[in-house]
This record gives C-alpha cells, sequence and structure tokens, in this order.
C-alpha cells in the first residue's frame, strides 16, 4: 500500500506562484499514474492534472493549460505540480493520488474512483 504526503501549499498573491509536492513510499513508484485534484469549499472533486507512467504522458483540465505543469521525479518517488498566474479560482484543497493500473480511456484518468490511493491534501489560499 502506497502512501502519499502533500506538501508546498500555503497563501500565494494572485498572479504568483506556488509549487506543490507530493512525496510517495515504497519503491514501485514508476509504476504508478499519478494525478493531481482538488476541491473548493461545496463544490465536486475537479481534476487538474495527470501523468502516466512509463512515457509520462500528461494531460491537465483546460481551465489550467498553459498556467500548470505536472511532472514526476522516479528516483525522488516525488510527483509535482507547478502553478503559475494563480487565480482567486484555483484556491481549493489539492490532492495528490496514485492508480496502479493504466487506462486506454483519457476520461478515467479524470475520474477520482480510478485512483487508488490519496494523500490528505495541501490548501492553496490566493489572495486578490
Amino acid at each position: 500500500q502506497v502512501q502519499l504526503v502533500e506538501s508546498g501549499g500555503g497563501l500565494v498573491q494572485a498572479g504568483g506562484s506556488l509549487r506543490l509536492s507530493c512525496a510517495a513510499s515504497g519503491r514501485t513508484f514508476s509504476r504508478y499514474t499519478m494525478g493531481w485534484f482538488r476541491q473548493a469549499p461545496g463544490k465536486e472533486r475537479e481534476f487538474v492534472a495527470a501523468i502516466r507512467r512509463l512515457r509520462g504522458t500528461t494531460y491537465y483540465t483546460d481551465s489550467v493549460k498553459g498556467r500548470f505543469t505536472i511532472s514526476r521525479d522516479d528516483a525522488e518517488a516525488t510527483v509535482y505540480l507547478q502553478m503559475n498566474s494563480l487565480k482567486p479560482e484555483d484556491m481549493a484543497v489539492y490532492y495528490c493520488a496514485a492508480m496502479a493500473a493504466d487506462s486506454s480511456s483519457t476520461a478515467l484518468l479524470a475520474t477520482p474512483r480510478t485512483y487508488q490511493y490519496w494523500g490528505q491534501g495541501t490548501q492553496v489560499t490566493v489572495s486578490s
């Protein structure tokens, strides 16, 4: 069972940048597809970005394309989310997630139930 620990959240001014990190336990990190989700108060959990295992193909929700970048360091067993040009609407709790099996469907990558393991989340606050 993999353990996920997020870090890097905090308060940032609109237009600023923040980098989230998610550290995974175990020596099989490279076998997992990793994802980032976020949830604002009163909202459903929303897909943000994902990165596949092996080739590292990336996917983003439209609202963050060009601003956010997901990456992974398999040697460090860590996935990152670089967030630039932050907006107040980006304010949410951000969750790291891992799935053991890859999917042929990109839609499933954006579906929370596809992921088996979740971190506890890290708060991102954006001030105007």
